[in-house]
């Protein structure tokens, strides 16, 4: 009984120790059939492959180190390691210098190691990795061009210069953006002026007077007021107020002249543009306006420059709703006071304001481009030389202009990720009416007739009701 103990010990006790001895894989076998070469070697990058050879050989050989180094472990038994991508050729040669075969070794970049390093980076990204000759072929779809380029910068760490992109992003790719320009305008002016008249003789007839200051200082002005008392036909003025007194044979006239203007002016633009990540859109509300020049000819040749809201911009979609907008934007308009001659031509200035940016944001965020403030200022004054001086009196002398234009743009920007729909999911405005028949037009007077859709979303905008106060309103 205890023998038999005994033994059952001694076989539990061998079989642990040969479970606790680690296993190795068994390793690659040249086979030799009848002289031919045998298959290829696949080798990784810096990594070691060890052979075993049917037949025992005396002499091996590589033809380019560089790619593989080889060492003997015994007459069999060949070590190959891996340096660089690329092909080379082994030679074993027999005992009597004979050759038993050529061996193609293939070393390739150890895409096993980058793989995990791409699953750990770039986790649930469908990236397929091949190796091709010396390279690295990914192919697959990714979610964004960021990831997109993330994976090729770590295969270019395994392969420098030796990556093919076969990748294609997917997701929704195509951007549109809502811009609204407001732009308002100002403007205050203020004048006030006397003007002073005086007709007639003196010293018994022999001294004649004549003048007059400001508004009255021309003959036509002075007999325009005196003859009549009428006030000057020419002014630009709100309000005028003209009064004469005799003083003997002296006719004397005061005019006074006042103005006072305000006006605002608002202008509004909302473009929405749909462009495809990467690519560039452009947006005019506007005009051109033909611009002459001189060819080398000496002839004239006519160039056109747009004016009004225009607008370009490229969209870059990097991650998932992440988008980076690259954005020009400009407001301008012809402005005839800065104009000049050419060649008999009366060419227009322009006034324009304008701003670019690169802003990063996701779907449906806004930023908003403002402080694009300008502000005039213009203050005159004119008197007739030391009579404008005096206290009092010299305001009669005197006139003063007052002006100040103030002009504020504001531009919000808002990017979407669209995907297209069916044509029949959109509406446009001439949906909603039709053209008369010749019974509606002649016998009821009505120039459109309803069309009222009931499906689609021509019937949404159908159903919506439109009677009141709508569109923009501005108060002061």
């Amino acid at each position: 009984m205890t023998y038999r103990n005994t033994f059952k010990a001694a076989l539990a006790g061998l079989a642990l120790s040969l479970a606790a001895v680690p296993t190795t894989s068994a390793a690659e076998t040249l086979r030799v059939l009848r002289g031919a070469t045998s298959s290829a070697l696949n080798v990784p990058m810096n990594r070691a492959v060890v052979v075993e050879s049917d037949g025992p050989f005396t002499e091996i050989s590589i033809a380019n180190p560089g790619i593989a180094d080889i060492s003997s472990l015994s007459d069999r038994t060949i070590y190959v390691l891996g340096k660089e991508p690329g092909r080379t050729t082994m030679t074993l040669l027999g005992a009597d210098g004979r050759l038993i075969t050529n061996v193609e070794i293939h070393v390739s970049p150890d895409i096993a190691e980058f793989k995990e390093r791409l699953q750990q980076i770039l986790p649930g990204e469908h990236i397929e990795v091949r190796t091709a000759n010396d390279g690295i072929v990914l192919s697959g779809t990714v979610s964004s061009t960021a990831r997109l380029d993330r994976a090729l910068e770590l295969a270019n760490r395994y392969a420098p210069e030796r990556v093919s992109n076969l990748m294609v992003v997917g997701g929704t790719q195509q951007v549109m953006l809502k811009v609204r320009f407001a732009e308002m305008n100002r403007s205050v002016s203020k004048r006030l002026a006397s003007s002073m008249a005086i007709q007639g003789t003196g010293l018994g007839g022999d001294l004649g007077v004549s003048a007059g200051t400001n508004t009255l200082n021309s003959a036509g002005a002075v007999n325009s007021t005196f003859n009549g008392g009428n006030i000057p036909t020419i002014n630009e003025n709100n309000g005028a107020f003209l009064f004469g007194f005799d003083a003997g044979a002296l006719e004397v006239g005061v005019l006074l002249e006042a103005l006072e203007s305000r006006g605002v002016v608002r202008t509004l633009a909302e473009p929405n543009l749909t462009a495809l990540s990467g690519q560039e859109a452009k947006f005019l509300a506007g005009g051109e306006y033909p611009v002459p020049g001189e060819s080398d000819g000496g002839g004239v040749t006519i160039d056109y420059k747009p004016f009004g809201v225009e607008l370009n911009f490229i969209p870059r979609v990097v991650d998932r709703d992440t988008i980076n907008l690259e954005m020009v934007a400009a407001v301008s308009s012809i402005d005839p006071a800065n104009g000049i001659q050419f060649n008999g031509f009366s060419v227009d200035a322009f006034t324009r304001r304008e701003t670019s940016t690169t802003v990063e944001m996701r779907d449906g965020e806004s930023f908003a481009i403002a402080g694009l403030l300008q502000d005039d200022f213009t203050d005159l004054t004119g008197q007739v030389p030391w009579l404008g001086d005096v206290p009092v009196l010299g305001s009669l002398f005197r006139s003063a202009e007052y002006a100040r234009r103030q002009t504020e743009l504001v531009i919000i920007v808002t990017p979407h990720l669209v995907t297209p729909t069916r044509g029949e999911a959109l509406a446009l405005p001439t949906d909603r009416v039709r053209p008369p028949t010749e019974r509606e037009l002649f016998l009821f007077g009505r120039v459109a007739a309803e069309n009222a859709p009931t499906t689609g979303g021509a019937g949404e905008v159908a159903r919506q009701d439109f009677s009141g106060s709508y569109g923009y309103v501005l108060e002061d």
